[in-house]
């Protein structure tokens, strides 16, 4: 565990406040991912076991119903509450060949450009969501399905896509103002996991 010092001490206290509370979001976005990953598990081990026991013991209806649907829910949500702290621990792939040549002037350029163009990206896409969220709000949108109202799984996925989003806000301030982009304590304690 890597001891834990303010990496955002540098910054003007009003940015500095800004910047741990996009920070303790991150850690939370991170958790809440990681629930929704232990929910997809425990489904899909529910649908493995519903399936043995209607085939070796012929007892149950041999599926769980909905499984695909709720799982595949359960895997947008993961994947973008995973992505802010993923960003802020420094565990998205990366293309470094050309920041890992540059001066420090020149990848300071860089890190702020890249960030500000992933927090664009991250809006826009954000904002395209909340948009569409809401159009299935209003029309009472259902799946087909299960008869489920869509809204609410959709409107996860928006927040941490809107969490994202403030994280590469976050990384753009940090980068203008040369304070550390990545906090390792919020990596993974070993690369395997």
């Amino acid at each position: 565990m890597v001891p834990h010092t303010d990496l955002n001490a540098g910054a003007p206290s009003g940015i500095r406040w800004f910047l741990a509370g996009i920070d303790r979001l991150g850690r939370l976005d991170g958790w809440v991912g990681a629930l929704c990953l232990l929910a997809l598990t425990c489904l899909m081990l529910a649908e493995v076991i519903a399936r043995a026991a209607s085939n070796f013991f012929g007892i149950g209806p041999g599926v769980v119903p909905n499984a695909w649907e709720y799982s595949s829910y359960l895997m947008a949500a993961a994947f973008t509450f995973g992505a802010a702290m993923t960003l802020r621990g420094g565990g998205h792939i990366r293309v470094t060949l050309l920041v890992g040549n540059a001066g420090p002037v020149f990848k300071r350029i860089l890190e702020v450009t890249s960030s500000a163009l992933g927090c664009a990206a991250m809006s826009y896409l954000t904002v395209a969501m909340v948009m569409f969220t809401w159009s299935s709000y209003a029309r009472g949108q259902v799946s087909i399905s299960s008869g489920t109202i869509v809204w609410p799984p959709m409107a996860l996925v928006t927040f941490g896509m809107a969490l994202l989003a403030l994280q590469f806000l976050a990384r753009t301030i940090r980068a203008a103002l040369d304070l550390p982009l990545e906090d390792p304590s919020m990596r993974a304690s070993n690369p395997v996991e």
